[in-house]
């Protein structure tokens, strides 16, 4: 039976807010924001696809390559519906469950990718460290395992922030301040105290994000270390050129990160526009960016792709 809380809830609505200032272009913002939504999408399932089709990419970066490509689709299908809604056709509205859905989605596949990318350090530590037995190490039942544990550690954390947050009242006007629906903005909608989901998604941020990334720091000081031990030079820059990649990937990611939580602890008087910005580089830029630094610098991959294209050529 329902409640008359949860009534009002299943009639409540959330506003959401375009590029403030910049509501008269939004026709024509439309067009690099798809442009990166399209690069995003197909960049990132091209090399789902090439890791699935060639047998010689079966290997463990490559399949965590493939785990990074399915968040970053993820997080890029989760903002896209209010995003280009709102850019497109001003529909600014959406539901309150709605609005709960996308931030669990967005959150989650955030995580994931924060735990993808730890996972991919560690694979380039074993690969430097312990290159005979690298395969040995990371199996498939063992690289399956690690995709999972990462789902599952993310859903779970992730699950508790909706259904706290809908046991809340809302009773003023519930407009966020951004195109899609942010834990960080929800929780400043409801009249009632909100110290609870404060401290959980504190807790949350520090046990995913903040110790993702201090392992993922502890992993490269232990590359680095294996590395000074390699005589040759040669040998050295070979073994640091396999982790470019992957350092280009956690600096595209971690770097917003970090600019979005100085802007709202550092800058909180500073332009909307700017606090837009900043969020939105980091939602929209690593799956855009992604994509194109691994088929730039990872020859296998850019064989892959092109693999692919040569065999739907030739169905065709």
């Amino acid at each position: 039976m329902k409640t008359e809380s949860n009534e009002s809830l299943d009639l409540l609505s959330v506003f959401l807010t375009g590029i403030p200032g910049l509501e008269a272009q939004h026709g024509w913002l439309s067009i690099p924001f798809f442009t990166m939504y399209i690069v995003a999408i197909v960049g990132n399932s091209l090399i789902m696809a090439a890791v699935q089709a060639d047998p010689a990419l079966h290997e463990p970066m490559y399949l965590f390559l493939s785990m990074l490509a399915v968040t970053e689709v993820g997080v890029s299908v989760s903002t896209l519906p209010t995003v280009m809604g709102i850019l497109w056709f001003d529909t600014c509205q959406i539901d309150f469950d709605g609005c709960l859905a996308q931030m669990f989605f967005i959150h989650t596949f955030s995580c994931m990718e924060s735990g993808v990318l730890l996972a991919m350090s560690y694979d380039r530590f074993v690969a430097i460290y312990n290159p005979l037995r690298y395969t040995a190490i990371l199996t498939l039942p063992r690289i399956i395992s690690m995709g999972l544990g990462i789902t599952v550690k993310s859903v779970t954390l992730m699950a508790p922030l909706p259904i706290l947050l809908r046991q809340l009242p809302y009773c003023h006007t519930n407009i966020l301040s951004h195109s899609y629906c942010l834990h960080s903005d929800l929780i400043q909608l409801p009249c009632a105290d909100t110290k609870l989901n404060s401290i959980l998604g504190l807790a949350i941020v520090l046990a995913t994000f903040g110790l993702d990334s201090l392992l993922i720091v502890i992993s490269y000081m232990l590359i680095l270390y294996t590395v000074l031990g390699i005589a040759s030079g040669e040998g050295r820059w070979k073994a640091l050129n396999t982790c470019v990649s992957h350092i280009c990937a956690v600096l595209v990611y971690y770097v917003p990160m970090i600019g979005v939580s100085v802007m709202h602890r550092a800058a909180k008087h500073a332009s909307p526009l700017v606090h837009t910005l900043m969020s939105s580089i980091y939602l929209f830029v690593p799956p855009v960016l992604n994509p194109i630094i691994y088929s730039v610098k990872t020859k296998p991959i850019r064989q892959g792709i092109v693999t692919l294209f040569s065999c739907k050529r030739e169905l065709l």
